[in-house]
């Protein structure tokens, strides 16, 4: 048995109104399904990401790093800041393109991937 693709990754957030405002305003992600406060799942170029509560996570859980692909880091970088977020630093990867890390408002490491020219 292998791996096939990520399906999905998700994480706990403690305000799901703010963090639905984040990463659908703020990054651009599709809405596709939401229950209230206990889970949302966003379409993210054919691979699922979700929000979810506390209560509907396992216990103990704890966020991982999702990897976006973006057309043009600076083009969002100013919105991440001003929507809550935290940029960490850039990181140029030369043929590849580069890479931006940065924390959400609930504080999860994320990273926006920005393909070469």
């Amino acid at each position: 048995m292998t791996v096939e693709k990520l399906q999905n990754a998700y994480y706990v957030t403690a305000d799901m109104d703010r963090a639905i405002a984040f990463y659908r305003d703020t990054l651009g992600l599709d809405l596709a399904f939401h229950d209230g406060a206990k889970w949302s799942q966003f379409k993210a170029g054919g691979v699922g990401f979700a929000l979810s509560s506390a209560e509907e996570a396992p216990a103990g859980a704890v966020g991982a790093t999702v990897v976006f692909e973006v057309g043009d880091i600076s083009a969002i970088k100013p919105a991440i800041a001003a929507a809550g977020g935290e940029v960490l630093g850039e990181r140029d990867m030369g043929d590849h393109g580069k890479v931006m890390t940065f924390r959400d408002p609930d504080g999860n490491l994320v990273q926006l991937f920005q393909r070469a020219s």
